[in-house]
Order: structure tokens, then sequence, then C-alpha cells
């Protein structure tokens, strides 16, 4: 039998930009006055007024990014990617507080798939609207999900190279100042077709939801 072809390595996901937030304390205190000719002003404190303005930055609901590979249950890895590892393989990053992946893949029989979750923790609400927004914008013919985080837009596409399919679907969803990216594809290597668009949209938001519940749980992911 001769050797079964590989899928396309996905394509690398988006680095997420760290914006370090500064505090600045503002102190009042009252004018000087020289003191009258002949006597010696006692010494004087000044201390901060009451009212003094304190400028604190914007706390962050999400501010650091949960652990990838232990947001989804097994038994929801067990039927999205039959025979892959529980445990999952984190990606690296730079800056693990701000940007976690996880990947599961395995090939069993001639079914192959792939499933990602990835974790990018924004400075503020505002920052994670923009960005859920520009990367909406660029993926077309997909619709939104409802119920999901703050906002979730789901699409899945078809790709075809030497007569071999892959289907993949993409989940994306922002919730406070944190976004949860899902990745799912598959392919059959006998038939050369690849899973149904209902079974790939479907998985992925499932993997979706559970990942969000992780995020908001403070990173305590199902494992049954």
């Amino acid at each position: 039998m001769r050797p079964l072809p590989l899928p396309l390595t996905l394509a690398a996901r988006l680095a997420p930009v760290a914006v370090l937030a500064v505090t600045g304390w503002a102190l009042s205190s009252g004018p000087q006055t020289t003191p009258a000719a002949g006597h010696r002003a006692a010494p004087e404190t000044a201390a901060p007024s009451p009212s003094a303005p304190a400028t604190r930055a914007a706390a962050k609901t999400y501010p650091t990014a949960p652990a990838p590979c232990a947001s989804l249950a097994k038994k929801t890895l067990a039927s999205l990617v039959p025979g892959a590892r529980p445990a999952g393989k984190e990606i690296p990053s730079t800056d693990t507080e701000l940007r976690r992946t996880c990947s599961w893949n395995a090939l069993k029989g001639y079914e192959y798939r792939w499933l990602d979750v990835s974790y990018e923790i924004l400075r503020t609400d505002e920052a994670a609207r923009a960005s859920y927004a520009e990367r909406v914008a660029d993926k077309s013919g997909g619709g939104e999900v409802p119920g999901l985080g703050d906002a979730a837009y789901s699409v899945v596409n078809l790709t075809t190279e030497e007569k071999q399919q892959t289907r993949e679907g993409t989940v994306l969803v922002r919730a406070a100042n944190a976004l949860v990216v899902i990745t799912y594809n598959g392919s059959d290597f006998e038939s050369r077709d690849a899973p149904g668009s209902d079974t790939v949209n479907k998985g992925a938001i499932k993997a979706a939801k559970e990942a969000v519940t992780a995020l908001t749980d403070g990173g305590a992911g199902g494992t049954g």
C-alpha cells in the first residue's frame, strides 16, 4: 500500500500585540507662602488633598490566557479527533500570558482530523472588539453564532489539492478582552473527500463553547 499523503500544515496563527498598562498618581499640595519679615515659619508638611484624582489602568476581565490543552473534555476530544492524545501539544508562544494555543491531530484508519484551541488576551475590551471585527471582515461566507461569548462568528471552507479535499471550520469568539479561536479540519484519504460542512461546523462550535467555558471558569476546562 502506498504511503498516505499528509494534509497541509495550518497557516500561521495571528500573533498577539502586548501593550503594558502604566499606573500614575496625581498629588496636589497647597501654595507656598513667604513668612513675614523677622519671623521664622514653622515647617509644614503638605499632604495630598483627599480629593486629588487617582488614575489607574482599567482592570482586565481576563488578565492572562488559560491553559488551552486543559480546555476541552476528554470525550469531546475523542469525538472530534479520534485517536488523538487528550494531553494535546501546546504551541510555543513569545508571551504565554497573552497568547496560548494547543493542537490535537490524529489519523485513524483513513480519517484525519486536526483541532486547534487558541486564547488571545488583549489590553482592553475595545481592543478585542476591534480585532474581532477586523478578523470577521477578512472571512467571508460565514455567519454569527448566537449565545456564545459577547460575539461569535463561524465559517467553513473547502480546499482541494491533488484531488484531496480538506474542509476546515473556524470559530472566532470575543469574550470581554479575550479572543478564543477554534480551527477544526478533516480529510478522508481513502475516498479523497472531506467531512461534511455541517459536521465540521458543529464540531468547531462545540469546541468553542467548551473553550469559552474554560476561560470564564478561570481556565478550569472539562476533563470528563
